[in-house]
């Protein structure tokens, strides 16, 4: 078997790790907002400056969801498009039918 067809030894950790980071990164998002929102109600006066702050992080966490799943449907995409796996195609007709 060569070195091209074996796959990598950590790549179970790496797709592991990448799912937990979208998980990280939404909080991560939202308590950066937070943040930004409390420390500019303090600076300014303005109470309102704190859900500004909210939206923001709630803004950002939305928004690496989204590109979390653009980079998902774009590898699912390319592997559609391969070759190996043209052939199969769905079959509804071996499904049972309800009466």
């Amino acid at each position: 078997m060569s070195k091209k067809n074996e796959e990598p030894k950590f790549k179970k950790i790496v797709v592991a790790a990448d799912g937990l980071s979208l998980g990280i990164s939404i909080v991560v998002a939202i308590l950066i907002g937070v943040g930004l929102g409390i420390f500019m109600k303090n600076l300014f006066g303005y109470p309102w400056l704190l859900w500004l702050g909210v939206f923001w992080g709630v803004s950002g966490a939305i928004l690496n969801v989204y590109k979390a799943y653009k980079a998902q449907k774009a590898s699912l995409d390319e592997l559609a498009n391969d070759p190996r796996y043209r052939h199969k195609k769905y079959d509804s007709s071996d499904e049972d039918e309800k009466y």
